[in-house]
């Protein structure tokens, strides 16, 4: 039977990326929340994101969004990064909020917008190069609303092509990871809308193109876990965004909605390789906070990312397998039920502490005072939040 002592090495090479985004303001279709403190720059994102690692030991690094965190000198930026103990990471593009795309970017049948959308990709790129960040990741808005409104076809054709340039302009360690979503904003053809999509074009662009599984943009009752799985047997797993959802994409905080499905996925990753020590497989969160404040909201998400995995780990992988090959369904069912439910709450708690971290770090960030500090201090400008 595995234990807790024999997991506790694993659960030091864990390391969960944190999106700028999820310390700006953020809501609904209807409303955008705004909460004391929230930070006006990136270097003050950055900043309630050293707090989150600090807790937790889990998040050394920070996506940034491009043009949200755009900066004038990146490679100052880097070293102010690493003066809060964190590193600069995935840099993400925005095609969704330009007049231009308003009938897509890299699928646009204007070449001067397709153009405009493959410049800022190498745009990005070029911040790259300077932050020392591996990856790019594109998700587009781009699809339709109506038959008829575009040619599903040759939208696919000049995807195809605007990737190629993409891909053609990254450095020799780098990557181009393509996200895909279900629907939203396209509603009636979304041009990467699945898993299969995103594959087929990095399986054309070559071996540095990955696919991002959002764990968020998905029909209802699809198999998740299947989808890690038959990625990471293909080699093409690059990344996750984690986070929940009940209906659609509601970027709740992971695993507030099922947990169990966290688990499931977590497993399979495990399972395949995805969290070994060579592994490429990046772990993000990619959450809007728009009821909770913003830095217990990345705690909480981090650390119930921890919880999951330690439990996926406790799987006796020896047990389930002769299980499984004798057909014995209700032994398999009931030896990953058995992880699931095992409390390690206590262990983990434990574990910070023999490591100089906060046992609880919900209850250290509350006392910390850091929240009363910067919601005293941030005043005048424009908080960060959608667009900014």
């Amino acid at each position: 039977m595995t234990t807790f002592d024999d997991i506790a090495p694993s659960l030091s090479r864990q390391a969960i990326e944190l999106p700028s985004w999820a310390f700006g303001n953020s809501g609904t279709r209807f409303k955008v929340f705004t909460t004391p403190g929230t930070p006006r720059s990136i270097e003050e994102k950055l900043a309630d994101a050293a707090q989150v690692h600090e807790l937790t030991g889990l998040a050394p690094s920070v996506a940034l969004h491009i043009p949200w965190d755009r900066v004038d000198d990146y490679d100052k930026l880097s070293r102010f990064a690493a003066d809060l103990g964190l590193r600069l990471g995935t840099v993400n593009s925005n095609t969704f909020q330009d007049d231009d795309y308003k009938f897509g970017s890299l699928t646009h049948v204007d070449e001067r917008v397709r153009s405009k959308a493959i410049a800022h990709m190498h745009e990005c790129i070029d911040i790259m190069d300077v932050t020392g960040s591996r990856d790019l990741k594109i998700w587009l808005p781009d699809g339709t609303n109506y038959p008829g409104q575009g040619d599903l076809r040759d939208r696919q054709d000049r995807l195809a092509d605007s990737l190629q340039q993409v891909y053609a302009r990254l450095g020799e360690h780098q990557r181009l990871v393509l996200e895909y979503k279900f629907f939203e904003p396209a509603f009636y053809a979304t041009d990467v809308p699945d898993w299969g999509t995103s594959l087929v074009h990095c399986l054309a662009l070559g071996e540095r193109a990955v696919v991002c599984l959002d764990t968020g943009h998905h029909a209802p009752g699809t198999n998740i876990e299947f989808i890690v799985a038959q990625l990471l047997r293909l080699g093409r797993l690059g990344s996750f965004d984690f986070n929940s959802r009940f209906y659609a994409d509601d970027d709740l905080i992971v695993g507030a909605a099922d947990p169990f499905q966290l688990f499931r996925i977590l497993y399979e990753v495990i399972r395949g390789g995805g969290y070994d020590d060579d592994s490429d497989v990046v772990f993000m969160l990619d959450q809007c906070h728009n009821i909770e404040d913003k830095i217990p909201g990345q705690v909480r998400s981090v650390l119930n990312v921890q919880e999951m995995t330690a439990r996926a780990l406790l799987v006796d992988r020896q047990a389930l397998r002769e299980a499984e090959r004798a057909g014995d369904v209700l032994a398999g069912n009931g030896i990953l039920m058995d992880a699931f439910y095992t409390d390690v709450r206590a262990d983990l708690a434990d574990w910070r502490a023999g490591r100089g971290l906060p046992a609880d770090p919900m209850k250290a960030y509350a006392e910390s005072g850091y929240q009363e500090r910067i919601a005293a201090d941030r005043f005048g400008g424009t908080p960060a939040g959608w667009g900014a």
